[in-house]
C-alpha cells in the first residue's frame, strides 16, 4: 500500500446550509478541486470524502456534506447521508455565511453528544454584510469567536488548519495497533491463512497493517500459514514472544503455540485499537446467555460480496447455532447500514472494522451502550466460542 488507509486518517467533517461555500471551502483548504461547486442551491447530494496529506495535521480526510437545510424527499435522503457523515467525523467545521444559525447550534448540540469539537467559520467574510456585527453575534450565541473567511480570496485558510492542529485527537491512536505488545528486537510470529477472503497475490488489510507497524517497531516478523505452524516453530531458534493470527485460527494456532509465547489476532488488534476492548470483552460473555429466542446483529464494516467461507456470515453463525440452537436468529448487516434502534438484539457482533475509523467505530458502540445492548468482535467472540478468551492478550 502506498497510502495511508482511510480509515487511520483524521476526518475533518464541513457541515452548513446550503450555498454556505462548504465545497469552496473544501477546495481551498485542500489546494484542488476536490468537489464540485456551483451557486446552484444541493449541488453536493452525497458527502465527498477527498484524502490529503496536510503539513501540521497529515494524513486526513475532509468530509464535504450536504446542506442541512435540504428540502423534498430527496433532500431528507441528503441529511441522512450528512448525519451518517458525522459519525465518523473527528472535527467538524461549522460554515455560516450570516448570524441566523439556529439550524447549526442544533446541529452543534448533536456534535457536542457525540463528543466532536467544532470550529465556527463566517464563510464570504469578504462581503459586506459578514463584517464585525455578524461575527460577534455569531459569537455571542455560539460561545465561540467564529474565524473570518474567504474561500474565494483564500482569506482565513491557514487559521482554519491551525485550528485544526490545535484540536487533533489525543495520543490514543498513537499507541498504534500493538502498543504494550511487540517492541524493538522483539520476535513476532504471523499465522496468516490465504482462503476465499484473501485474494490470490494479495494480503487483507489487517494483515498489511499489522506487518507494517510490526517493521516499524523494528520487531524479527516471520509469516506462515496455518499449515506451516509446526516447520515455523522449529526453524526458530527460540519461541517468538508474540503470535499474531487470523480468528479462526485461533483453537488451531493455540493448541500448537510454545507456553512462553503470547497469542492474540489481527481481529483483537483492531478491537484494542479502534474499539473499546473492555466493553468488547463484557460482551463476549453475554453470549453464555444466549437462547434459541435470542436476537443476535452481525455487523461487517466491509460491503464486499458474500462469500463461500464468510467469517461475519458463515462461520461465525455456524459456531453460534452450534452452541446455542438452530433457531437462534442472527440479522447481518454490512457498511453504513447499522440500525439505529437496537433494543431488539440480545447482541451485537462487530467485525475488527479495519474499514472504519474510530470515530465511527466509538458511536456504534456509545449507541449499544445507550440502549444497554451487549456488543463484542469477531475475533474476541471466536476466543470466547473457542474457550481461549482468558489466554489471550487483549490488553
Amino acid at each position: 500500500m502506498n497510502e495511508t488507509p482511510r480509515s487511520n486518517r483524521l476526518h475533518i467533517g464541513l457541515f452548513g446550509k446550503r450555498n454556505s461555500g462548504k465545497s469552496s471551502l473544501v477546495n481551498a483548504l485542500t489546494g484542488q478541486a476536490a468537489s464540485l461547486v456551483s451557486e446552484v442551491p444541493g449541488t453536493t447530494t452525497d458527502p465527498v470524502f477527498k484524502a490529503m496529506e496536510i503539513y501540521g495535521i497529515g494524513p486526513c480526510v475532509f468530509i464535504d456534506t450536504a446542506g442541512f437545510d435540504d428540502e423534498g424527499t430527496l433532500g431528507e435522503l441528503r441529511i441522512g447521508q450528512t448525519l451518517r457523515a458525522l459519525d465518523r467525523t473527528d472535527i467538524a467545521l461549522m460554515v455560516c455565511t450570516d448570524e441566523h444559525i439556529d439550524d447549526e447550534l442544533q446541529w452543534s448540540r448533536r456534535m457536542k453528544e457525540k463528543d466532536v469539537p467544532v470550529v465556527w467559520i463566517l464563510n464570504k467574510c469578504d462581503l459586506p454584510e459578514n463584517g464585525e456585527q455578524t461575527m460577534r453575534s455569531i459569537e455571542k450565541q455560539c460561545g465561540q469567536v467564529p474565524l473570518l473567511v474567504s474561500a474565494k480570496s483564500r482569506k482565513g485558510i491557514e487559521d482554519v488548519r491551525l485550528r485544526i492542529r490545535q484540536l487533533l485527537p489525543d495520543e490514543t491512536m498513537e499507541q498504534g495497533l500493538l502498543g504494550g505488545l511487540a517492541e524493538e528486537g522483539d520476535t513476532v510470529m504471523l499465522v496468516m491463512p490465504q482462503d476465499i477472503q484473501a485474494p490470490k497475490g494479495r494480503l487483507i488489510l489487517p494483515q498489511v497493517q499489522t506487518l507494517r507497524e510490526l517493521l516499524d517497531r523494528k520487531c524479527l516478523v516471520m509469516s506462515c500459514t496455518t499449515d506451516k505452524i509446526d516447520r515455523m516453530l522449529q526453524a526458530l531458534s527460540s519461541p517468538p514472544k508474540l503470535i499474531i493470527t487470523d480468528s479462526q485460527a485461533f483453537k488451531t494456532v493455540y493448541g500448537k503455540k510454545p507456553a512462553e509465547s503470547r497469542l492474540t489476532s489481527f481481529s483483537v488488534l483492531f478491537a484494542r485499537h479502534k474499539g473499546d476492548i473492555g466493553y468488547y470483552m463484557e460482551g463476549a460473555r453475554a453470549i453464555s446467555r444466549l437462547t434459541e429466542q435470542s436476537r443476535v446483529l452481525i455487523a461487517e464494516a466491509c460491503t464486499h460480496a458474500p462469500m463461500q467461507e464468510d467469517i461475519g456470515r458463515v462461520k461465525i453463525p455456524a459456531m453460534l447455532r452450534k452452541r446455542i440452537g438452530e433457531a437462534l436468529q442472527i440479522d447481518i448487516v454490512s457498511g453504513n447500514d447499522f440500525p439505529d434502534s437496537l433494543a431488539s438484539y440480545d447482541l451485537i457482533i462487530h467485525c475488527g472494522a479495519c474499514m472504519f475509523n474510530r470515530k465511527h467505530v466509538l458511536n456504534r458502540i456509545a449507541s449499544a451502550k445507550r440502549q444497554h445492548v451487549p456488543m463484542t468482535n469477531y475475533g474476541v467472540a471466536i476466543a470466547f466460542l473457542s474457550g481461549i478468551l482468558d489466554k489471550i492478550e487483549t490488553y
